[in-house]
């Protein structure tokens, strides 16, 4: 009897929750995608500066994309929502799931109010969520919820990817490798450090004014990163 030419084995527990969550999300939420390209040599710059300042917790560049978002979301709140059944629920602050890539699957914890933590704050949190993701150490609560999610392989040499809604949430921004490239500043050519970003959105709630005005937003955050400095008052 002739060998197969393959090794069988059946999805672990955490890969068929990824699998039935992805299949409901997309077949039950009419998708559709925005690309921008970001120019971040003043957030990298920011960056350099905050760390020199910093022993523990360096500040890490999807620390600083987690907290400008949640200033973008602040300044369009319409994105920062959940869709439950006919209802669409509008968060008060910005509850950001960050996608962490186990061996066998995905996990979202919640960093909640976003929007009000500093920097030092949010890369604290990232840091305690992805260490005990890897030893299976999350619990429900903090993976539960969130009002929007990013996504960062970029990590990877991967130019573009979009990403696929976490439901009940209506958008996540996808975040791809920073590369240098030519761009053109004040009607001059030069080399800047971009990176591409797509933001997946759910029809039934957002159009695409929506997510352009958000991806505007997020982009004036980065050109202007001082803001990021300055936690909002509750």
């Amino acid at each position: 009897m002739r060998k197969p030419d393959f090794i069988a084995s059946p999805f672990s527990p955490m890969r068929k929750a990824v699998a039935y969550r992805m299949t409901e999300a997309t077949q039950t939420i009419p998708h559709f995608r925005m690309v921008k390209e970001l120019v971040i040599d003043d957030l990298l710059a920011l960056r350099k500066e905050i760390n020199l300042g910093l022993q523990d917790a360096k500040i890490s560049l999807n620390d600083l994309l987690v907290k400008a978002t949640a200033i973008a979301l602040m300044e369009n709140p319409h994105l920062n929502i959940q869709v439950i059944d006919s209802e669409i629920h509008q968060f008060l602050q910005a509850d950001i799931a960050v996608v962490i890539a186990l061996e066998n699957g995905l996990v979202t914890p919640v960093i909640r109010q976003a929007d009000k933590k500093s920097l030092v704050d949010i890369a604290i949190e990232t840091r305690d969520f992805a260490a005990r993701a890897i030893n299976g150490k999350l619990k429900m609560s903090e993976i539960e919820g969130g009002s929007f999610s990013i996504s960062n392989i970029g990590n990877y040499s991967v130019d573009q990817f979009d990403a696929i809604i976490n439901p009940p949430q209506a958008a996540i921004l996808a975040i791809a490798g920073a590369i240098k490239k030519p761009v053109v500043k004040g009607g001059m050519v030069c080399v800047a450090t971009v990176l591409n970003v797509c933001l997946s959105l759910d029809h039934r709630a957002l159009d695409g004014r929506d997510g352009a005005i958000f991806l505007e937003s997020l982009a004036e955050v980065i050109r202007s990163p001082e803001q990021l400095l300055t936690e909002q008052m509750a």
